[in-house]
């Protein structure tokens, strides 16, 4: 059970981590 949660817990902060760099590009992309 615990270790489900921590593969739960990376799993979020992996996408969490995703959705910051794609944010920071498209920040990247329209500030030229």
């Amino acid at each position: 059970k615990l270790a489900r949660a921590q593969i739960l817990m990376q799993a979020a902060t992996a996408m969490l981590a995703q959705a910051n760099a794609s944010k920071n590009q498209t920040l990247q992309l329209i500030t030229g």
